[in-house]
């Protein structure tokens, strides 16, 4: 919970201090989209805090897997908000779940139900900022979303922090360049998530991203040494797969825009 927290909010002051420097004009942004964000970052936040509880009493292998059930709630609320998948992001989808299953086929780990609830909540959460950021997104640009929801995000998971009795960060030495690189890939992140949302929308955004399981395990074999099973290469196949296909997809030339949020309530 320290590390998330701290990582977190040393992301947002980061941000906070280009912006201010640099691009000023990122700032403005009309109140309700301000609203907007500041609670796509709260529920970003929450979900976040329940994952870290999760992650504490189930394999990192097979919380990762819970919780990229998020593809299926973001399909489901774009499904809801008149957005049609077509049978290809279908495909897509059901190739993108099983790819992580078998990367993350490794997993020993025994199914605790609470955390396995509080896992796959954590994603129907990520998946609702991400479909209130989308919506947010249609006439606010992303670098302005990016540091709005991640404010609300870092505002959360401090009173969350507060909530958990403030615990202790302990660090060693050593151990302050991986937190700092850790707080930057957040930063960077967050920026080039919601800069795929606005040019591709979110189930195609999201889809791609499923590429961090494979990113992770060439991570793990290149530095720490692990080696793929034969369960991980197929899912390693069937990702490729999956992203391949994103070149045949009739609607990435003309993506639909979801409407402004005014228009909802018209």
């Amino acid at each position: 919970i320290a590390v998330a927290t701290t990582r977190t909010v040393f992301a947002a002051g980061l941000l906070w201090c280009i912006h201010l420097l640099f691009f000023r004009r990122f700032l403005a942004i009309y109140p309700f989209a301000l609203g907007a964000c500041l609670a796509a970052g709260a529920i970003n936040g929450a979900g976040s805090l329940l994952f870290y509880v999760g992650l504490a009493r189930v394999d990192a292998a097979l919380a990762q897997l819970l919780f990229t059930f998020h593809v299926i709630f973001l399909a489901v609320f774009s499904w809801l908000d008149g957005q049609r998948l077509s049978w290809l992001t279908a495909l897509r989808l059901g190739l993108g779940v099983l790819a992580v299953a078998l990367l993350k086929s490794t997993s020993s780990g025994d199914m605790d139900g609470t955390s396995a609830l509080m896992l796959v909540t954590a994603g129907g959460l990520y998946a609702l900022h991400i479909f209130i950021n989308q919506r947010t997104l249609y006439d606010v640009p992303a670098p302005t979303v990016t540091l709005y929801t991640l404010t609300g995000m870092a505002l959360t998971v401090l009173i969350g922090y507060a909530a958990f009795g403030l615990p202790a960060l302990s660090v060693e030495p050593g151990g302050w360049v991986p937190l700092a690189l850790l707080t930057l890939f957040t930063l960077m992140q967050r920026l080039t998530l919601f800069m795929g949302v606005k040019e591709l929308g979110g189930p195609q955004t999201i889809l791609l991203t499923l590429s961090e399981a494979l990113v992770t395990i060439v991570a793990a074999a290149l530095f720490l040494g692990e080696r793929f099973t034969l369960g991980q290469w197929a899912g390693a196949g069937v990702l490729a797969a999956s992203l391949a296909l994103i070149s045949r997809e009739e609607q990435l030339g003309d993506v639909p825009r979801p409407r402004p949020w005014v228009l909802l309530f018209a």
